[in-house]
């Protein structure tokens, strides 16, 4: 995976949201589609693309909508084009190109509203949003962002309804397998959020490091929950939830196996009170030889934050002080 071309590493799949291995395939045979040098293989990546620009977008909206905080996109994936998957890509591709690739950096940070022009000129300085993660944080400018910051966002998504997974609404019970303590049975479908074994260390560091607290809010179709990070590493330590062994698909066809934590939405906090749901819209793709590729595009919807995101966000501001 250390070898693995940034973008391809950010738009790898999880074999369970391939649709066509719900349908009973256990190898994805992609076509060959020339997009890109790595060849886009399927419309899975694109709305795996499609649905994290859009989940991003509708968390950043529902927290500028507040009166009281506002949030900017901090990591690369935030901060890359949206509009189209080429232009995406070679974001990557000049990213990678910077040296930058390897950092680590929590997707948004969030302020509270009273520092926004301070926010706002200091990120028009370097060029606007796009440029952001080409700056070392060792530059002074940005350690007065991080320095501003009350909390940063590592964002996650899934292509499900949340609400319609089976065993949603079910309550924890105690598990042989978790030495008694509270979960549910080991292939139990329902709202967990999800963290990579990959990214404990990286995100740990940085928390240390900036001294801002991150959390990992997971958006679904219908609903999403947010979670403190360290939170996450004490359910982890204390046994409450167990590595999972997860098949992964790149664009490009490479297949990795990953160790990733998924933890129960009952341990999480609601993080949107009302959700208007987005509109599915077909769209496509033409390479050069003409071929075409179509896929599901996410468009629309609104978040808002529940008493519960905005209490965390309120006392992550006044730790500040």
């Amino acid at each position: 995976m250390t070898d693995m071309h940034l973008f391809e590493k950010f738009l790898s799949v999880s074999a369970e949201d391939i649709g066509l291995r719900l349908l009973g395939c256990t190898v994805v045979e992609w076509l060959d589609f020339l997009l890109n040098p790595r060849r886009l293989r399927g419309s899975d990546f694109l709305m795996r693309w499609s649905q994290g620009v859009w989940s991003e977008e509708r968390i950043v909206q529902a927290i500028n909508d507040t009166t009281e905080f506002f949030a900017i996109p901090y990591g690369p994936s935030g901060a890359a084009p949206d509009k189209d998957i080429r232009s995406f890509e070679l974001y990557f591709e000049r990213l990678e190109k910077a040296g930058f690739g390897k950092n680590k950096r929590p997707d948004l940070l969030i302020f509270k509203n009273s520092s926004r022009e301070t926010i706002c000129n200091i990120v028009n300085s370097f060029g606007g949003i796009n440029e952001l993660p080409f700056i070392p944080e060792s530059d002074d400018k940005v350690r007065k962002l991080l320095d501003r910051a009350i909390l940063a966002v590592e964002c996650e998504n899934s292509l499900w309804k949340g609400k319609l997974m089976p065993d949603y609404g079910k309550e924890l019970k105690p598990q042989k397998r978790l030495g008694g303590k509270l979960g549910l049975k080991k292939n139990a479908v329902l709202p967990t959020l999800i963290l990579k074994e990959e990214d404990r260390k990286p995100l740990q560091e940085w928390q240390n490091m900036n001294n801002v607290p991150i959390h990992i809010w997971h958006a679904f179709y219908d609903i999403a929950f947010g979670i403190s990070f360290s939170e996450v590493q004490k359910l982890i330590n204390e046994g409450f939830i167990l590595p999972t062994e997860q098949v992964f698909q790149s664009p490009g066809g490479v297949i990795t196996k990953k160790l990733i934590y998924k933890i129960y939405y009952h341990h999480a906090y609601p993080l949107d009170s009302t959700i208007e749901e987005p509109r599915l819209q077909a769209r496509f793709l033409e390479d050069k030889n003409g071929h075409i590729l179509p896929y599901v595009h996410f468009e629309g919807g609104k978040m808002t934050l529940s008493e519960e995101a905005l209490s965390v966000l309120r006392k992550a501001g006044n730790a500040k002080n």
